[in-house]
């Protein structure tokens, strides 16, 4: 049995109920794509909505907490010191297409460290998560990075321009946290991305971490404009070398 605090049961349950609309709404995306106005504002509807939701569960047990979200921005309470970081949908663009590759992100940041971390894919049902000392885990099963040695063997996923840049064994996917956790569980060896914003990466940080992995310090950026490396802690300077110029 895994021991989880208070607030990680919290982020659990609030990811659980919103994903019920997600999961709904999603259904819903394919017979938009053929209409005059099409997915986009329904899917803008949704991002909203699970937000909205998650801020509700979140602040029902406590109350104090600040929140820095992707839709609303910087919500100040009384406690500034622990702030929820929430991505209601990562991966919209895949959402908006009808394609079945997105998740809700919260972490919990304390005293300027992420403390704790959740990355939920409904549609796979996998909830990765993390808290600082106590391992990663997706669903009940310990996660750790991958032990690769050799780059050449290695997968790496990025952004668009990262794809580009490189020429290691790229994959883009579009959604940044699940590339994070899929890193946490070794089914990717690194993640790198320029211009990225807090809600996109602070889950998957301390997944990484949690793993075994190494991120880059990603707290000395701007919300919205970090530049992340992560990886094995096998493969991590070999991958460095690589992005040296990007």
């Amino acid at each position: 049995m895994i021991s989880i605090s208070s607030n990680l049961n919290i982020m659990i349950k609030a990811a659980e109920k919103a994903s019920k609309s997600v999961i709904r709404d999603f259904g819903e995306v394919e017979k938009l794509q053929v209409s005059k106005k099409g997915p986009y504002d329904f899917v803008t509807k949704t991002d909203k909505h699970v937000e909205k939701v998650l801020i509700e569960e979140l602040s029902k047990i406590k109350k104090n907490y600040s929140f820095i979200t992707e839709e609303t921005g910087i919500i100040k309470n009384n406690d500034k010191e622990n702030i929820w970081i929430i991505d209601p949908i990562d991966g919209t663009t895949n959402f908006l297409h009808g394609i079945p590759h997105f998740a809700i992100c919260i972490a919990l940041q304390s005293k300027k460290e992420i403390v704790s971390g959740l990355i939920f894919d409904p549609i796979k049902d996998e909830m990765f998560f993390a808290e600082k000392d106590k391992g990663a885990f997706l669903n009940n099963q310990r996660l750790r990075v991958s032990k690769k040695n050799s780059i050449d063997d290695c997968l790496f996923s990025s952004n668009h321009e990262g794809v580009k840049f490189s020429d290691l064994n790229m994959r883009y996917s579009g959604c940044a946290a699940l590339d994070l956790a899929y890193v946490a569980s070794g089914r990717l060896d690194g993640f790198f991305h320029n211009n990225i914003n807090l809600w996109d990466v602070a889950a998957g940080e301390i997944l990484v971490k949690e793993a075994g992995g190494l991120v880059n310090d990603i707290h000395k950026f701007d919300v919205d404009k970090i530049d992340i490396r992560a990886s094995s802690a096998a493969i991590n300077n070999k991958m460095l070398e690589n992005l040296v110029n990007f």
